[in-house]
């Protein structure tokens, strides 16, 4: 049985000058979260270490990518 993972980034954040997102990480009924630039999962619920290191090294071949996203997203238009 394959589940469907499915992948969020948080807006931009800026904590003592230093930028920073959030990649979440989701299925049926695991969890884990992400942060880059750093590229490493700080919450996990439900994947293996195996797995973890795999959404870690996602994150880092596809940095720039989530780097994009997240500075897309306005958190305004959030609100709406």
């Amino acid at each position: 049985m394959s589940r469907e993972l499915k992948m969020s980034v948080s807006a931009v954040c800026t904590k003592d000058e230093k930028q920073y997102a959030y990649v979440s990480f989701s299925d049926e009924n695991r969890m884990a979260e992400g942060k880059i630039p750093e590229c490493i999962i700080i919450s996990n619920q439900g994947f293996t270490e195996d797995e973890v290191v795999q959404l870690e090294d996602y994150m880092r071949r596809e940095l720039r990518t989530l780097k994009k996203m997240a500075a897309g997203i306005r958190l305004i238009d959030a609100l709406d």
